[in-house]
């Protein structure tokens, strides 16, 4: 059986973040041979393109873990509508200097969880936009944009039983995308 790992990135680095809450509870519903590596961004300098040739290691260590991986899952805050600007550095960060963007090929998924009931709609298409232009195939449909209110988990924080159909649909479809798009 081949196995898959998949680099995590949060957008937010909020020690109580609904998204990566969101995202240890949606690694559960995925299939025995996805793995997850929970890629931190938080310790990244600002991207400076005069760093380029000798990135510092935390630069570095990002790079290897996208690289390493086979798909990447995005879980993106809405902060003034648009992507927080710690996920956008990591994003610079990984796909430079030009032409050596470790994100190519990688199959993506978007997702977000937010406390208003349109969820991270805007952030998600700004980060489309970003990773078509990195090459980065993203699943389309179906879009999950979440409502971070009672009920979403369970006492165990697991994914609460009015909302794991959906999101068990949507893992479901990410793990064809991903089998889909490997080169």
């Amino acid at each position: 059986m081949t196995q898959y790992t998949i680099a995590v990135v949060v957008g937010s680095i909020r020690k109580d973040s609904f998204n990566r809450k969101l995202a240890k509870a949606l690694e559960k519903l995925f299939p025995t041979e996805f793995s997850f590596t929970q890629v931190r961004i938080d310790d990244l300098p600002l991207y400076n393109q005069e760093d380029d040739a000798s990135p510092a290691a935390s630069v570095t260590r990002l790079k290897g873990e996208i690289t390493a991986a086979q798909g990447v899952l995005f879980f993106t805050p809405e902060y003034n509508r648009s992507i927080p600007g710690v996920l956008k550095n990591a994003i610079d960060h990984a796909s430079r200097p030009y032409g050596e963007s470790v994100w190519n090929g990688k199959p993506a998924a978007v997702i977000g969880a937010s406390v208003g009931p349109v969820g991270t709609a805007l952030a998600q298409q700004h980060l489309r936009n970003i990773l078509a232009y990195l090459n980065m195939p993203t699943l389309g449909q179906p879009e999950a944009f979440i409502h971070n209110k009672e009920g979403l988990y369970d006492e165990a924080g697991n994914i609460g039983e009015a909302s794991k159909k959906f999101l068990q649909s949507w893992v479901d479809a990410y793990v064809a995308w991903v089998k889909q798009n490997q080169a």
